[in-house]
């Protein structure tokens, strides 16, 4: 098995980066770079009953940094600072899209780069109605997240997964399990 030998910590800020030396297993030594921000979590919220999600379109520099215009559908996703995943949703649903969310439906908790990033994702389904809206949401002004919140029907996040529109993998994910799940959502 391969063995960390030694870790440096080369930056710190909102995320760290450390290079790790390592060992591989037929023994030779070489290094690793780690990007480490901690755990997060990420829920789609939504409606059965009028066959809709909440997600949210955002800035992200590095698509834009590669040549985009850096505006990414996503579901609500936070880090977990200290709460549990469970909570971390909850909370991340309010802020960024204005819901409260009673019930959630665990979908997988995934690594998400897993050659680099020590992020780790919990990713949940949680039905919503209407009345559960108490919010605009668009996320913290003092984290500058510039949250544009849409209610997206089912059939058009389906859509946009079959021709290959939805960008961001964990959303990808959370579309396509619940078509699996709940397929009916979505004729």
């Amino acid at each position: 098995m391969a063995e960390i030998l030694s870790t440096e910590v080369v930056y710190s800020r909102w995320a760290r980066m450390l290079v790790a030396t390592i060992r591989l297993p037929d023994g030779q030594v070489t290094k690793r770079d780690i990007e480490d921000h901690g755990e997060a979590a990420m829920v789609l919220p939504y409606d059965a009953a009028r066959r809709l999600a909440l997600v949210i379109r955002q800035f992200r520099t590095p698509p834009c940094f590669l040549g985009g215009d850096g505006m990414m559908l996503e579901a609500a996703a936070g880090r977990l600072d200290g709460d549990d995943a469970e909570a971390c949703a909850r909370r991340e649903a309010m802020e960024e899209v204005g819901v409260r969310l009673t019930r959630l439906e665990p979908v997988a908790r995934a690594w998400s780069m897993p050659a680099l990033s020590t992020e780790r994702v919990s990713l949940y389904l949680a039905p919503y109605s209407q009345a559960d809206r108490i919010t605009d949401g668009g996320g913290l002004a003092e984290e500058h997240e510039e949250i544009t919140v849409r209610e997206m029907p089912l059939a058009e996040l389906a859509a946009m997964a079959d021709a290959g529109e939805l960008t961001d993998l964990k959303l990808l994910v959370l579309v396509q399990t619940l078509r699996l799940r709940r397929p009916e959502l979505f004729t």
